[in-house]
């Protein structure tokens, strides 16, 4: 893990194409910019957990269900 101390206004970049960029500090807060290709997905951690175990959930569901639908 890379860690690394910027000020507002200074960016780090990701690869060629994703610049992130400390837009704002305040009261413990930081707010960053992030600009990347359309084609990057960007989601918060807490969202991505969400959807992740969202996933894992309707993979394990009951499909004795479906077996009726067929009849």
């Amino acid at each position: 893990m890379l860690v690394i101390s910027r000020k507002k206004g200074e960016s780090i970049f990701i690869g060629d194409d994703i610049e992130v960029t400390v837009a704002k500090i305040e009261d413990g807060t930081v707010k960053l910019s992030i600009s990347a290709p359309r084609n990057i997905t960007i989601l918060r951690k807490e969202l991505y957990r969400e959807i992740e175990e969202e996933n894992k959930n309707s993979a394990a569901s009951d499909t004795s269900i479906l077996r009726k639908l067929k009849k």
